[in-house]
């Protein structure tokens, strides 16, 4: 198989695996600013949980590109 091939598998489980890991932080972050509103403290926590959202979707979409170059490079 081919680098590129590679480097879209271990990029993709890679993510996944530390997707997986911050999900349990970022359910408990949630929690704490659902309870506590006024909190200065959720105003970070919240900021955390939107990075974390963007850092997501940004995973997502060079995986997306990834395989579409994958695949274009090997068909």
């Amino acid at each position: 198989m081919d680098l590129l091939l590679w480097i879209t598998i271990g990029f993709i489980i890679i993510g996944f695996v530390v997707l997986i890991s911050m999900k349990k932080g970022m359910e408990s972050k949630l929690a704490f600013i659902t309870a506590n509103m006024e909190d200065e403290e959720s105003s970070t926590k919240a900021k955390s949980i939107i990075w974390w959202i963007v850092s997501t979707t940004a995973w997502g979409i060079v995986s997306m590109i990834l395989i579409v170059w994958w695949f274009h490079n090997h068909f």
